[in-house]
């Protein structure tokens, strides 16, 4: 059983659910206008969208034989805290490892040992 992460991380994986997200973040359209740009038939992009669905990137509301789908980006900001707290876990171990070897080359070379290098926090966008 995959975790709502993990759905996320699967639908963000392919380019053209990633593409069908970047339309939706403009605002709610038809099942038939997201498929147009795509060189698939409408069941292929009815598949992604399914998957968009399970991830509960996409909410899909229905209107007589229409179908209009919207953008849900709350699973997004699960995955962004996830990716977050996995960058700050591993840049703590890398300066923490850092230090140790500018301390171990410092005491072979008899010297006292530097400051460790301070890593800039990269910025992350929001779609």
């Amino acid at each position: 059983m995959q975790t709502a992460l993990d759905q996320t991380l699967t639908a963000l994986a392919d380019p053209t659910r990633r593409a069908i997200l970047q339309r939706l973040s403009q605002g709610e359209a038809r099942v038939t206008e997201l498929a147009e740009p795509f060189a698939m038939s409408l069941n292929a992009v009815s598949k992604h969208i399914r998957v968009l669905e399970r991830a509960q990137l996409v909410h899909r509301r229905q209107a007589g034989r229409e179908h209009f789908l919207s953008f849900n980006p709350e699973p997004l900001d699960a995955a962004t805290a996830w990716i977050e707290a996995q960058r700050a876990f591993w840049t703590a171990r890398l300066d923490a490892l850092d230090g140790l070897l500018r301390a171990e080359d410092a005491a072979a070379a008899g010297k006292p040992p530097s400051e460790p290098v301070q890593r800039r926090k990269k910025k992350g966008r929001r779609t």
